[in-house]
């Protein structure tokens, strides 16, 4: 008699803050994608230090589903910090993790999964069109990802998000990096295997509203750029060349003009304007040069004090994720 094998466990991480509206018919629809799938599952849903009763309705869900697990962790600690905890504690063979507002359609996983069984260890996914965001905003993301790839020499395209799927092996290898700060989509690329992606249509948030302030884009913005490359100061290196050079050709030119007025007796003015624009001028690349310096310094002191990337307050218990084949 043949002893039947369990199909793989697939883990679904999804970071929370302030989403109650959105939880129900956020794990309506997840139980709904996968049901048809020859998997069994867990959703791993992580409340990152919400303010709602975000935490009351997963312990609820958690008590009526053996495959729900909650995190709660001990503040916010950013969308990253919030996706990092979850990752952290998914127990299956692959995993894929998506927001909680139902902009990521849980309707797209059977295609991720799809790409996973043809022998593709990391699935992301690119955004087709998302009309949520004004035209300002659209084109900052696209020039933040090109600027991102030219620094940091990594295929990140226009449009991708947390809406991913890896492996255990490309998960492992990502998680085993030992950085705080961590740019997921930066890592998800740096670490290799076998990628492909997969273009999906935004929805709009079902319920409430985004809690990605600009501050926090800029700050999303600025740690993967520095996370992942030390152009920005050979940059500042060839300004500081050029500029020199510009002044010792300024010095010389001056120099020609002055002996010339010299030999042709010509009254010679102190120049003032020409004093101070060149002050002003090489204190302003010096000030920002300073301040590229104390970015990357930054980032070296937060690495150091080796402060973890979130704390967990409270988890539920996780339960074996019953057996679950098509009907």
């Amino acid at each position: 008699m043949t002893a039947s094998v369990s199909p793989p466990l697939l883990s679904i991480v999804v970071p929370l803050y302030n989403e109650e509206q959105n939880i129900e018919p956020l794990y309506q629809r997840l139980k709904a994608a996968l049901s048809p799938l020859d998997l069994r599952h867990e959703l791993i849903l992580v409340d990152n230090g919400s303010r709602d009763h975000t935490l009351a309705i997963l312990k609820q869900l958690a008590s009526l589903d053996p495959c729900v697990t909650y995190l709660t962790l001990s503040r916010n600690f950013g969308h990253q910090g919030g996706l990092v905890a979850g990752l952290e504690h998914a127990r299956g063979e692959v995993v894929v993790s998506l927001d909680g507002d139902l902009q990521h359609p849980p309707e797209f996983i059977p295609s991720m999964i799809a790409q996973w069984r043809l022998g593709f260890d990391v699935v992301y996914t690119l955004k087709r069109d998302d009309r949520s965001i004004s035209f300002l905003r659209k084109q900052t993301n696209i020039l933040f990802y090109r600027l991102m790839s030219r620094l940091s020499g990594l295929n990140i395209t226009v449009g991708q998000s947390d809406f991913r799927l890896m492996n255990r092996a490309a998960l492992d290898a990502m998680l085993a990096l030992p950085e705080r700060t961590r740019f997921l989509r930066g890592l998800a690329q740096w670490i290799g295997f076998r990628q492909i992606g997969l273009e999906f249509q935004v929805e709009r948030r079902h319920a409430g509203n985004s809690k990605y302030r600009f501050k926090d884009l800029v700050n999303f913005a600025i740690n993967g750029i520095f996370s992942f490359s030390i152009l920005p100061l050979r940059l500042f290196t060839l300004i500081g060349s050029g500029v020199s050079l510009l002044a010792l050709g300024y010095a010389a030119y001056n120099l020609l003009i002055t002996w010339y007025k010299q030999f042709m007796d010509i009254p010679t003015v102190a120049g003032y304007p020409t004093l101070s624009v060149g002050i002003f001028f090489l204190g302003g690349v010096q000030l920002i040069g300073i301040g590229l310096l104390g970015e990357y310094l930054g980032k070296v002191y937060d690495e150091v004090k080796q402060r973890p990337t979130y704390i967990l307050r409270e988890r539920s218990t996780p339960r074996e994720a019953p057996e679950e084949r098509p009907a």
